[in-house]
């Protein structure tokens, strides 16, 4: 891979980190906040989300290094490179349901555009990696989309 695809490709995955780790931080905000007669399986259910985010972003800011880049490593520049945007205010257990359901779409976009990115220059490997990430918050959304209904 060139250094031009491999900056690339690490440009793509520096957006998908930013989005995950926002949606760490909500998953944080929304473990610790919920409330209602559903609270314990959603109390659980962020916590799981927060714990497969922090693997996420270890696995996808390794990937960043091992393409030869420095991954983001402040606030700033996981804001600067995220999609997904945090929540000021404290919402009701639908809403954070809601609000989540968003979140992995656009989180799903972000992940489809590197994607395409990494394939574009032959990059199975992370193609693959992404793959997997995207897969995961489709299945995620589909079951808090059945617990709204």
């Amino acid at each position: 891979m060139t250094n031009t695809a491999a900056k690339a490709t690490a440009e793509a995955l520096a957006r998908v980190l930013g989005d995950t780790f926002v949606l760490y931080m909500k998953a944080h905000n929304f473990h610790w906040n919920v409330e209602g007669a559903r609270f314990m399986a959603l109390h659980e259910m962020f916590e799981g989300h927060y714990t497969d985010y922090a693997e996420a972003m270890d696995d996808l800011a390794e990937r960043i290094r091992a393409l030869g880049e420095y991954a983001p490593g402040t606030t700033a520049e996981m804001l600067d490179n995220a999609s997904v945007r945090e929540t000021a205010n404290r919402l009701s257990a639908d809403e954070m349901l809601r609000d989540t359901v968003a979140d992995f779409e656009t989180i799903g976009s972000t992940i489809r555009a590197a994607i395409d990115v990494a394939e574009d220059h032959g990059d199975d490997v992370t193609a693959g990696m992404l793959a997997d990430r995207l897969e995961y918050h489709e299945k995620q959304a589909w079951m808090m989309k059945s617990m709204l209904k």
